[in-house]
């Protein structure tokens, strides 16, 4: 199925149900009052997150969605039926905003979370409300108020604990079908990935993490150039990014260390916070150059970057060294994990 991160869509609530105005009618009941009952009240539409879906692609089909009218009240004070909520299922992971205002409406992050999107009218009110004292036969009912409407935007950002960062062709796809299930293209001739792809690594009996490989940036990135820019906005929910780098591209030519800078620079463009998330450095394809060539092009690299974090040396189509970056990774996220479990520090008391 073709991925697709973004979607315009037509949300509307439904009309609430018309009050009734109706008067009891009974053999020996010559005044039996007013008995009109209240319209039902409408369905709402609700966009709910499910995991089992990760692209956006149903909404370029059916782009409309509507919920169930109520239904009129009828006589003997019978209410009517409420109308049914419409549920949208999403991918978990999707940010809706107003088309028309731009305005941020909610955030779907987890499966079976649940986000109203247009409300449905209320159901309106029988002649039976309007009775009184001085008014014993009224004749006055409401009807049922329209649902809201909404033109939305839905824009999925991938859940993953790690993205890969990288210029085409340095091996994310490749790492990435080594390590877990995903089965992204990949073939011994230059070309790159066009769509995003998820993979869970599994590094023990419950334990893993979820890897997002994207398409690999160019310069010129955060300008629109290449396909990368569309995708940047999958690595700003990642806890770590892996920058893969080519330690033994095709064209000897190329200078490593420029296009590490250029494509961190792209990354600073586009996104600052993102700039400054934790990034490991991870030199791909060792198994290509002879030892003493990878130690001096590893030395030039992190000099240039001047990197003073982990350093990985792999091979993702053999399989060397995956398994230790693997290892490393979980455990890093891990503790993550638990420092955030950990209470907030009770600040020093200041006395007076």
């Amino acid at each position: 199925m073709k991925f697709v991160d973004e979607a315009l869509i037509q949300v509307k609530g439904g009309r609430g149900g018309d009050g009734s105005a109706s008067f009891r009618r009974e053999k020996y009941v010559p005044f039996g009052g007013p008995d009109g009952g209240d319209g039902g009240n409408a369905g709402s539409v609700y966009l709910v997150g499910d995991s089992n879906i990760n692209t956006l692609a149903d909404f370029r089909v059916q782009r409309t969605y509507k919920a169930e009218d109520g239904a009129a009240g009828k006589g003997r004070n019978c209410t009517g039926k409420s109308g049914k909520d419409m549920l949208v299922q999403v991918p978990a992971g999707t940010l809706v905003y107003d088309q028309e205002t731009a305005e941020l409406i909610g955030d779907i992050t987890a499966d079976g979370q649940r986000l109203m999107v247009a409300k449905g009218g209320q159901g309106g009110l029988g002649n039976t409300r309007f009775k009184s004292s001085t008014n014993r036969a009224p004749r006055k009912f409401t009807p049922g108020t329209a649902g809201e409407s909404r033109r939305l935007k839905l824009e999925l950002k991938l859940l993953a604990d790690v993205g890969l960062l990288g210029y085409p062709n340095a091996g994310k796809s490749t790492l990435i079908r080594s390590v877990s299930g995903a089965r992204p293209k990949v073939a011994d001739y230059p070309f790159t990935t066009i769509y995003p792809n998820l993979g869970v690594v599994s590094v023990g009996h419950y334990r893993s993490f979820v890897m997002a490989d994207i398409p690999g940036l160019i310069e010129g990135a955060a300008e629109g150039a290449g396909l990368g820019h569309r995708f940047l906005r999958h690595l700003q929910r990642t806890r770590l990014l892996l920058h893969i780098v080519d330690i033994a591209p095709i064209d000897d030519s190329v200078d490593l260390a420029a296009e590490a800078l250029n494509l961190l620079k792209e990354l600073d463009k586009f996104s600052p916070e993102l700039a400054e998330r934790e990034r490991w450095l991870v030199l791909n394809k060792k198994d290509m150059v002879d030892p003493e060539l990878l130690a001096e092009r590893r030395t030039e690299l992190l000099d240039a970057l001047a990197y003073e974090g982990p350093v990985f040396e792999i091979s993702a189509l053999a399989g060397t060294g995956t398994g230790d970056l693997c290892q490393a990774v979980m455990t890093h996220l891990e503790q993550l994990a638990e420092m955030e479990r950990l209470p907030a520090a009770p600040e020093d008391s200041i006395e007076g």
